[in-house]
């Protein structure tokens, strides 16, 4: 998948929205980092990278910000009555269908032509409720002028009860009458696989299913398409065939780990033919529920601190009996290694990571490793027991960097964070995640809070300014917390780039609190020594007396 940053665009940075102490802002647009395209200035901390480069991929990566506006993480409801008007046929059209990781990648490579008398801009693709519920990291572009996307993309409701729903394409320059445009619409479905069968022996090889249209659902005429299905095995026990066409006796065509489904006639609009396929997938499904990934940056420690809590479930075929510890080894022994079973997860981080931290609900009681060179830091960790389809780990992980290899100064007195969205680990079959939430927690007294991401806009649900309080503070640290849903390991190192403020008595109020606090704290000692606490005995009074 391509990850073009996109054409110039203009910017505009959503209104604030004040209650108290909290302020909600986004930032989408090349003006609203204008901060970090200065020359990098001696401050408080340098990052390794040269200016030049650095303010150059600040640059596109707003541009990229502003070809996917604000528009691209809401909903539009159209009346119940709207149908896409038909203004467009699909004059040629390849759908690739790869099931090849634990979650399904789907590419429709599309010729649409403009049939109507007027220019148009809006592309509409339908999908079933269910369907876009678990649809995400949608992108599109022009795959003749990779200069002009990604396109925005956004879902649309007509009917909140209908079973159909639509995504919407807004092209950037309106389709002229008789014209053609290439689009490349790139996709991820997650939990789309069911174990067949559901239940298997620890050392028997595990088969997923998956149904699909050998014709891609459009609401446009398509005059010629096929479907290409790519597996990770050759493996193939069941699959639906079709009558051919031409030359072709029958679909699909099978070569290797690839099927091939068309090519088909013109089919009309809505035409769909459910297929299925059984394939063997003898790795994990790894899916998590939830990951909560916080960021906190710390200016007077010179550290930014990652910490990242994860609910995770294996959907793959569950046991039909009680997991036998010897079966296991003699299983990694003589198929080297080779399990549906999860047993390990390896979490590239960057360079300079240090002080590791691992544990599970009951403690740090698996193994971990963890290794660290000038060419590469990696954690590997794995669980006392291998994970096996329905059960169900949750875990967290932590580590420490170099506040330099992400932080710079820019000319205008403010800071600049570039972190990655979305880390996670590394896996061979690949890892997709349901809910998502990154919290910047930035030092206390930050304001002007902005950012960009390069997260397709479709997948980001929320973006909101909150206080997060800690120790020794006073109002609460700032943090930037956003949500997102249905991505996929696809998207690791996507960046995050958070702008923002810190004006010099923000940073001098921890220390004065702590100062203040130290005094007070003498102070009430030497006022507590003073007090005079003696009795005096009983024989000294009558004396008195």
């Amino acid at each position: 998948m391509s990850d073009s940053l996109g054409s110039p665009g203009s910017c505009g940075s959503q209104p604030a929205k004040r209650t108290g102490v909290f302020q909600q802002r986004k930032l989408f647009g090349d003006s609203c980092l204008a901060e970090g395209h200065g020359d990098a200035q001696e401050g408080l901390l340098r990052v390794q990278q040269t200016s030049a480069v650095f303010s150059a991929f600040l640059s596109l990566l707003s541009l990229a910000s502003a070809a996917s506006s604000d528009k691209g993480t809401s909903k539009s409801t159209l009346p119940s009555t709207f149908k896409p008007p038909q203004v467009f046929k699909n004059a040629n059209l390849v759908h690739v269908v790869s099931v090849e990781k634990n979650y399904v990648k789907e590419n429709i490579n599309v010729v649409v032509e403009n049939i109507d008398k007027k220019p148009q801009n809006e592309y509409y693709l339908p999908f079933t409720a269910d369907q876009i519920s678990r649809l995400g990291g949608v992108e599109v572009k022009d795959r003749k002028d990779t200069s002009a996307g990604p396109f925005v993309a956004e879902n649309v409701e007509f009917d909140p009860e209908s079973d159909t729903q639509y995504l919407r394409i807004r092209l950037p320059k309106p389709l002229t009458p008789g014209a053609q445009q290439t689009l490349g619409i790139s996709y991820y479905i997650l939990k789309a696989y069911s174990p067949l069968p559901a239940a298997i022996k620890q050392e028997e090889a595990q088969f997923l299913t998956y149904t699909f249209s050998a014709y891609v659902p459009s609401v446009y005429t398509t005059s010629k398409q096929k479907t290409e299905v790519k597996f990770l095995s050759a493996n193939i026990p069941d699959y639906t065939k079709l009558p051919g066409s031409g030359d072709i006796k029958e679909f699909p065509q099978k070569q290797g780990t690839k099927l091939t489904y068309g090519p088909f006639d013109e089919k009309p609009a809505g035409a769909y033919e459910p297929i299925r396929v059984r394939f063997e997938f003898n790795r994990p499904v790894t899916h998590v529920a939830r990951l909560e990934r916080d960021i906190e940056v710390s200016h007077w420690g010179g550290n930014v601190a990652f910490e990242e809590r994860y609910t995770l479930y294996h959907r793959g075929a569950n046991l039909s009996s009680l997991f036998n510890r010897v079966k296991w080894q003699q299983s990694q022994y003589y198929q080297q290694g080779n399990s549906h079973a999860l047993k390990e997860l390896k979490f590239p981080l960057r360079v300079g990571s240090v002080d590791p931290y691992y544990t599970d609900v009951i403690g740090n009681v698996s193994t971990s490793r963890f290794r660290s060179n000038k060419r590469e830091a990696s954690l590997e960790i794995k669980p006392r027991y291998p994970v096996f389809g329905g059960w169900k780990y949750p875990f967290t992980i932590g580590w420490n960097s170099d506040a330099k290899n992400f932080l710079r100064k820019t000319a205008a007195g403010g800071f600049v964070l570039n972190v990655p969205f979305l880390e996670g680990p590394k896996q061979n079959e690949g890892v997709e995640y349901e809910q998502v939430e990154v919290r910047v927690i930035l030092p206390e007294g930050a304001e002007n809070v902005k950012y960009v991401t390069s997260i397709p806009t479709q997948s980001i649900t929320s973006a909101d300014v909150e206080i997060h309080k800690t120790f020794l503070d006073t109002i609460g640290r700032t943090a930037l917390v956003i949500k997102a849903r249905n991505l996929v390991d696809d998207f690791r190192d996507r960046e995050l780039v958070v702008s923002y403020d810190y004006p010099l008595s923000a940073s001098l109020r921890k220390p004065f609190i702590v100062f203040s606090s130290a005094i007070a704290f003498f102070v009430a000692v030497w006022l507590v020594g003073n007090i005079e606490l003696k009795f005096a005995s009983s024989g000294h009074v009558a004396a008195k007396k």
